[in-house]
């Protein structure tokens, strides 16, 4: 490959340096830590930009004044490939990383009853067929076997075709006669309870899409909570693999916009308040690994240029987080919990696996996050006291400290009709490419979605770099 590029041989001066490089990623969530792993570990001069002082994106742990807290409430799936092939590329063993989950909990409002799933079929046997067969004072035998042709009907769907991306799980549901006690207990608790949109919303393509894996490896299947925050178990250990392959990292430095060049990407315009560090920088070639609402506004003076693609076009949604820091642990052991019929859509103790240093810790999913966006703390967690109580949980007294954390429109919404307009990572615009979940991939908006996205952003910029170099 041919490293002599334009961009390097011109020496462009940015603003107060001189830089140039083969590829600038902006974003350092998982999106672009991947696609920067890829491209030096070809040999590519590459600069990451990131506007938060942590990386990670929406995989980060970080501080907020003096409490340490997360994003929002991640779990591994055991079925994911992609990345866990680049941790052990940057030399971490997922394994080492993660506390593994056999079962999930639903509790049943006002019932004082809970379901208990077994989540690994292969490594948990025992415990799955138990969920299955038993469960009997929650689920009867007729609502777990009209469950039966709605999955199945779905997975069907979703191997062949995406015409299920025309229905919402509760319509899908409702199609195939679904009970209403399973589609409370099971059906809304696996929508909701994992993104945070409720079953009238949520694309019964995605839902079925996000199982579809576990079919074909349902010997992985399992839930990993991390040993730490994601930062630090995570994005660190692959930061420091793109630094020690060559790659230069830089925080706190917001990109505004991407400068043209003969209808031809060449740089990034930032904003960044560091003393001595450069208003532009450029490169041969500019991946945005940006959240979707970030990509459009640093994109929106060149929105005429994506006629086609779906980047402007999808629809977006939110999420909130409340953490709470506890007296006491919640639960006896770190699980992760549904509360349909509430908003504290899913849950988990967190003091036994990822905040060791907490006498208890509870991070809580907010469903209707748009709405708790706009509350303030206090009438949050008075909220989420009173739902507890509702599951048969009473946390009153036991709670020492609380963040809310929340990420406002920066995820691709689930919903209907939504899948179809997702981006390519290559755009019409030469040098620019882009990586985020919200790019088309095999998977969705997960941290394997955002994995998938990063190397194919990687490997459309490295084979724009072998055509140049043939000519």
């Amino acid at each position: 490959m041919n490293k002599n590029t334009a961009a390097r041989e011109r020496k462009i001066c940015c603003g107060r340096k001189f830089c140039s490089y083969d590829v600038i990623v902006v974003g350092a969530g998982l999106a672009g830590l991947s696609c920067a792993y890829e491209l030096t570990s070809r040999g590519l001069k590459v600069l990451v930009l990131e506007a938060q002082d942590h990386i990670g994106g929406r995989t980060a742990s970080f501080d907020d004044h003096g409490m340490t807290v997360e994003s929002g409430l991640h779990r591994y799936i055991g079925y994911y490939s992609s990345l866990p092939r680049l941790l052990r590329k940057c030399g971490v063993k997922p394994g080492s990383i993660l506390k593994w989950e056999n079962t999930a909990e639903i509790m049943v409002k006002d019932e004082n009853k809970k379901v208990v799933l077994g989540l690994a079929p292969l490594l948990a046997p025992v415990i799955t067929w138990k969920g299955i067969l038993g469960n009997r004072d929650c689920l009867s035998a007729a609502d777990k076997l009209s469950l039966v042709p709605f999955f199945m009907s779905g997975l069907i769907s979703c191997i062949f075709s995406d015409k299920a991306d025309n229905y919402s799980v509760a319509e899908f549901a409702d199609r195939h006669k679904v009970s209403r006690r399973a589609k409370k207990l099971v059906v809304e608790p696996l929508s909701s309870g994992i993104f945070f949109l409720p079953p009238e919303n949520y694309s019964a393509f995605v839902f079925f899409g996000l199982f579809l894996p576990a079919i074909f490896k349902f010997y992985k299947m399992r839930l990993g909570a991390f040993k730490g925050g994601m930062s630090d178990v995570m994005c660190i250990p692959i930061s420091r693999r793109i630094e020690k392959q060559g790659g230069k990292i830089v925080t706190c430095c917001p990109v505004s916009r991407i400068i043209m060049d003969g209808g031809k990407a060449m740089g990034v315009e930032t904003s960044s308040d560091i003393e001595g560090m450069a208003d532009e920088f450029f490169a041969d070639s500019i991946v945005l690994a940006t959240d979707i609402t970030s990509a459009r506004k640093i994109l929106y003076s060149l929105k005429d240029k994506f006629p086609r693609s779906g980047l402007f076009s999808l629809e977006t949604m939110s999420a909130c987080t409340i953490q709470l820091s506890l007296s006491r642990p919640a639960f006896g052991r770190d699980v992760t919990v549904f509360g349909p019929g509430t908003d504290m859509v899913s849950f988990a103790e967190q003091s036994h696996s990822t905040f060791k240093e907490f006498p208890g810790r509870l991070s809580v999913i907010l469903g209707n996050p748009a709405d708790y966006i706009e509350k303030s703390t206090d009438e949050i967690v008075e909220t989420v006291l009173d739902e507890m109580k509702s599951l048969s949980l009473c946390l009153e007294g036991t709670v020492n400290s609380v963040r809310k954390v929340y990420e406002k429109d920066k995820f691709y919404s689930l919903g209907k009709g939504q899948q179809k307009l997702r981006p390519l990572q290559k755009t019409a615009i030469p040098g620019l490419f882009l990586a985020g979940d919200y790019t088309l991939t095999s998977s969705f908006a997960t941290m394997e979605g955002a994995v998938k996205s990063g190397r194919a952003a990687a490997k459309a910029v490295i084979k724009s770099f072998r055509s140049r170099s043939c000519r």
